[in-house]
């Protein structure tokens, strides 16, 4: 099968030649390599092949261009976000038996992209209109972002959630919302999932207003399974149950339309350890994993998921964020990882 790669920056031409390697010992898949900055061909590639898999790439904070993450899912109606966030032994966290994964919608809520700079034109329009709609008054030098949750794309992503915990024999969704307080945005989210909830019997549902969920995440975590959640909650909570489980090294995701899918790790570019050999490969290998299981190579996927986890547990062959004695660098642990497959 072909697939497109996108190496990204920083960091990710090494963990996606530690990827591909990986995967090469257990899959027989033709990379159809693309630069992230060839917006144009990057998305024909993934338009052709239907299957991406990409590596960190650098986003400016606060200036220049905004996320090629956010105009990927844009372009590709890649509307779910799944993030699974799993304790492999061997990996230094003070918690345990934690596994869960978090269902996030992609399109809407404040990462939409609508906003409003401050001092511009259009923006003293919108303080106007807002201001003679509702009478509340913005202050003049403000930015403003706004936040639209749809019926849609609730439903989208609830539906998502559920098809998802019967295909991996789950047992809970937890539905994520701050309704309390935003009560026609995170209010009609709330509702969708519950009406969705109840065309699922067997599956558990409950919902956890945000500030409260992030509490019960650190204070037992394993009476979670699947978390689904609008955009913005879904990306805070995914880093911090990464953050149970060891840290964003290890943490996998996966980006999923009706028709297109783009795998990646969780982690950023870290330009300050490329090209030093000290990466983490595991994220990337285990967005493959994912990518493996999506594309029906399933066997494959096992084979290679039980193998990193072996070279995590025994802590000979890691790299320095989870090593207990002396690390390796990220070449030697994607070595390692492959004598496992091959045993």
């Amino acid at each position: 099968m072909r697939i497109t790669l996108i190496p990204g920056d920083g960091i990710g031409p090494e963990v996606s030649d530690a990827m591909v390697r990986c995967v090469s010992a257990v899959a027989d898949i033709d990379w159809d390599m693309q630069d992230f900055e060839s917006t144009e061909g990057l998305l024909e590639s993934i338009k052709r092949n239907r299957v991406a898999i990409k590596g960190p790439i650098t986003t400016p904070v606060g200036s220049g261009f905004r996320s090629i993450n956010v105009a990927l899912r844009s372009a590709l109606d890649l509307y779910a976000s799944v993030r699974p966030a799993k304790i492999y032994p061997g990996v230094k966290t003070p918690f345990h038996d934690v596994d869960i994964v978090v269902i996030r919608e992609n399109l809407e809520d404040l990462y939409s992209g609508i906003e409003f700079e401050r001092g511009k034109k259009d923006t003293k329009s919108f303080i106007a209109a807002v201001r003679k709609l509702t009478g509340q008054k913005i202050r003049s030098d403000s930015g403003i972002s706004v936040k639209s949750i749809s019926v849609f794309n609730s439903r989208r992503i609830a539906e998502f959630a559920f098809r998802y915990a019967v295909s991996s024999k789950r047992k809970k969704v937890t539905a994520v919302h701050k309704a309390n307080i935003m009560k026609f945005s995170d209010g009609l989210f709330l509702g969708v999932a519950r009406s969705i909830a109840r065309k699922y019997k067997r599956i558990e549902f409950n919902e956890r207003i945000v500030d409260n969920m992030c509490m019960q995440l650190v204070q037992k975590p394993q009476d979670y399974d699947v978390l689904v959640c609008p955009n913005l909650y879904g990306d805070i909570i995914s880093d911090l149950c990464a953050g149970l489980v060891g840290g964003v090294g290890v943490a996998p995701s996966a980006n999923i339309g009706e028709k297109y899918a783009v795998f990646e790790p969780v982690h950023g570019s870290a330009p300050k350890y490329a090209g030093k050999n000290k990466a983490n490969p595991s994220a990337m290998i285990l967005a493959a994993v994912m990518m493996l299981r999506h594309i029906g190579e399933r066997k494959a996927a096992d084979k290679l998921e039980k193998a990193v986890a072996r070279v995590i547990k025994e802590g000979k062959y890691v790299t320095y964020d989870i090593a207990r004695k002396r690390p390796v660098g990220t070449w030697q642990m994607a070595d390692a990882i492959i004598r496992e497959v091959e045993k």
